[in-house]
């Protein structure tokens, strides 16, 4: 079993920056592919980002050159830096693991664990 607790949302102006992180539990988190997610009211969850074990990263169109994911896999600890934030940016953020070390999938489907999610508000 895996747990993920997400921390670092709150509120900011926009152009201005946040960093996420999601603290994992499992002695097998190196292995696995850790991916961000976000749902806005009343719209679908979106894929943000995701990484794999040795570092190989995906971004989604919206974020791409915006925000940075990193993992610190000796503090068990994926991170999500975000940049000149935006008011469209505004949601919930999701933190995801999944068990399959070879993709990083965009679909939440094919991840298997999720935190309880952080809400990130911009201001314009």
């Amino acid at each position: 079993q895996v747990q993920l607790v997400e921390s670092g949302g709150g509120l900011v102006q926009a152009g201005g920056s946040l960093r996420l992180s999601c603290a994992a539990s499992g002695r097998t988190f190196s292995r696995y592919v850790m991916g961000w997610f976000r749902q806005a009211p009343g719209k679908e969850r979106n894929f943000v980002a995701a990484i794999t074990w040795s570092g190989i990263t995906r971004y989604g169109d919206s974020v791409k050159g915006r925000f940075t994911i990193s993992r610190d896999n000796a503090k068990n600890t994926v991170y999500l830096q975000m940049n000149s934030l935006k008011p469209e940016d505004t949601a919930v953020y999701y933190c995801a693991a999944d068990t399959n070390p070879i993709r990083t999938s965009t679909g939440g489907s094919e991840y298997e664990y999720w935190g309880q999610g952080t809400q990130v508000t911009v201001s314009s």
